[in-house]
């Protein structure tokens, strides 16, 4: 699948889809259209970058249940939402349940161009801490159980001569430990090392 930041825009009305699809080639943006909810699930990719443009009101799966499917989904293109005049209470709901923006028909170009460039900058965002965060489960992976043992002990302030006693192993043994810990991590400082932990106690990864 190409890794190119991509706008995703689906609408069950063929002319606003290519008229969509005209106006975000005009600024070099790659498109992708779909004329239902269902045809976008069915390709649907999460390790693709880009932003959703996504029509609240169509047959079949609406804009607002295609947004609670994604919703599910680890991580998911940032959506905004195109409405009709009547529709906007609904597409109020889809802001609240984190869409980036919501454009009414006839749509203001810029104001939609500039609602899609949030959400592209947003989903770069998301995607950044992703990554961030497999890379220091990854890291984690590679700590033995008694490696790790050290570390949590480590991160709670523990001195060396303490965690000997508590692991019943030399202090010597610990201040080994505790190198692998912060080699395997890449941590320079035991504040970085904490700062990792954090990261996935915020996330519910650890």
């Amino acid at each position: 699948m190409s890794s190119e930041v991509t706008v995703f825009i689906v609408d069950d009305d063929q002319e606003v889809r290519d008229a969509l699809q005209l106006l975000m080639e005009s600024v070099g943006l790659c498109v992708e259209t779909f004329g239902s909810a269902q045809k976008y699930l069915d390709q649907f990719d999460p390790k693709r970058p880009g932003c959703l443009v996504l029509d609240i009101r169509m047959p079949g799966m609406s804009g607002l249940d295609l947004q609670a499917r994604l919703a599910a989904e680890s991580i998911h293109p940032p959506i905004v939402i195109i409405t009709g005049h009547g529709d906007v209470p609904m597409a109020v709901r889809a802001v609240q349940a984190g869409a980036v923006d919501f454009v009414q028909k006839p749509f203001n170009d810029q104001q939609l161009l500039d609602s899609v460039h949030r959400a592209i900058e947003q989903d770069s965002v998301q995607r950044g801490e992703v990554s961030k965060l497999l890379e220091i489960q990854d890291r984690l992976a590679k700590l033995t159980p008694r490696e790790r043992e050290v570390m949590e002990l480590v991160i709670a302030g523990k001195r060396n001569k303490v965690i000997a006693a508590d692991l019943n192993i030399t202090q010597s043994t610990v201040e080994a430990h505790r190198a692998k810990v912060m080699e395997k991590m890449e941590a320079d400082t035991l504040s970085s090392l904490m700062r990792m932990m954090l990261t996935l106690e915020a996330h519910g990864s650890e």
